[in-house]
C-alpha cells in the first residue's frame, strides 16, 4: 500500500480548495449569500484536528491589545495622519490569497487578514505565511455564518473556535476580532469578543464590494472615492476582481501619499 505522506495531504487539501472556490468559501459578508451552517460543518469534518498543526514560530505572534480613546468597535482610525488599513476577509481559493500578499509587499504595503476558522483548517500553513510577510491576522469566526443571528452558546463558539485555530497556528489568538456576515457586531456578540480577549471589534469605513464581482475598474473605484486618511478598507480574498484591482489601488493611494498599513500600524 502507498505511503501517504505530507505532502499528498497538503496537494489533496488544496485541490479541494480549489473545487470549493467559487462557492460557500467564497461567499462575502453582509450581503453576500448565507452559507449553512450544515454545509460549513461538513467542511470542518472534512479536516481533523490532527491536520491543523502547531508550526514552529519564526517570529512571536502579536496578541490582542487594547487602544486607549478607541471605541469597542473600531471603523477608522486617526484622521491626522496619511495611512489606510486595506483588511481582507481570509478564505477561498489560496492562490488569490498568496497572490494578494506578493502584490502588497511588492509594493511595500502591508494587510489585515482576518481568516475565517474553516480556512485555516484546510490551509494551516497560511497563518504563519501572513505574519511573516508582516501582516495583521485576526479571528473572522469559525464557520463564516450570521454570527450576530445565532444564540449565546452557539455564538461564542464561533469565536472561540477560530481563535483556538489560530493560537495552535501561531501561539496568539490574533490581533482583532470582525464580525461574519455583518460590518458591525452586535452587543451580545461584541460583549463575547471580549471575554475570549479581544478588547475591540474591527469594522470599517470603506465598503469595497468586491464580493458583489462588480469588475476591477468598480471595486478601484469604490475604494478611491470614498478612502481618505484613518480609513478602514473592506476587501476580500477569493475574488480575482480583487487581485486585478489591488496593484492599481496600491498605485493611486501610493500617489496621494496615503501608505497601506496594518490595522496595528494604523491606530499605533
Amino acid at each position: 500500500m502507498a505511503r501517504v505522506t505530507t505532502t499528498n495531504r497538503r496537494a489533496a487539501l488544496r485541490a479541494g480548495a480549489g473545487l470549493v472556490a467559487g462557492g460557500a468559501l467564497a461567499a462575502g459578508c453582509g450581503t453576500g449569500p448565507k452559507t449553512t451552517a450544515a454545509a460549513q460543518s461538513t467542511t470542518a469534518r472534512t479536516t481533523p484536528d490532527s491536520a491543523v498543526r502547531s508550526p514552529s514560530p519564526t517570529r512571536p505572534a502579536p496578541a490582542p491589545r487594547a487602544y486607549p480613546g478607541q471605541p469597542a468597535q473600531i471603523t477608522h482610525g486617526p484622521r491626522t495622519r496619511p495611512r489606510v488599513a486595506l483588511t481582507f476577509h481570509g478564505q477561498g481559493d489560496p492562490a488569490i490569497a498568496h497572490t494578494l500578499l506578493e502584490t502588497a509587499e511588492r509594493h511595500g504595503a502591508h494587510l489585515t487578514v482576518l481568516a475565517v476558522g474553516t480556512w485555516l483548517d484546510e490551509h494551516p500553513d497560511i497563518a504563519r505565511r501572513i505574519l511573516d510577510g508582516g501582516h495583521d491576522l485576526g479571528n473572522h469566526t469559525q464557520r463564516h455564518i450570521s454570527v450576530n443571528d445565532l444564540a449565546e452558546a452557539d455564538a461564542r463558539k464561533e469565536i472561540t473556535d477560530c481563535a483556538d485555530r489560530l493560537s495552535r497556528l501561531t501561539g496568539s489568538i490574533g490581533t482583532w476580532f470582525r464580525p461574519s456576515r455583518a460590518p458591525t457586531a452586535s452587543a451580545l456578540v461584541a460583549g463575547l469578543a471580549r471575554q475570549v480577549g479581544y478588547p475591540h471589534v474591527l469594522s470599517y469605513d470603506v465598503d469595497s464590494l468586491d464580493y458583489t464581482r462588480p469588475g476591477a475598474a468598480a471595486v478601484t473605484r469604490k475604494v478611491l472615492s470614498e478612502v481618505r486618511e484613518g480609513s478602514v478598507v473592506s476587501l476580500h480574498f477569493g475574488y480575482e476582481d480583487t487581485v486585478a484591482a489591488l496593484p492599481g489601488l496600491l498605485t493611486e493611494l501610493d500617489r496621494r501619499e496615503l501608505r497601506a498599513v496594518t490595522t496595528t500600524e494604523l491606530l499605533s
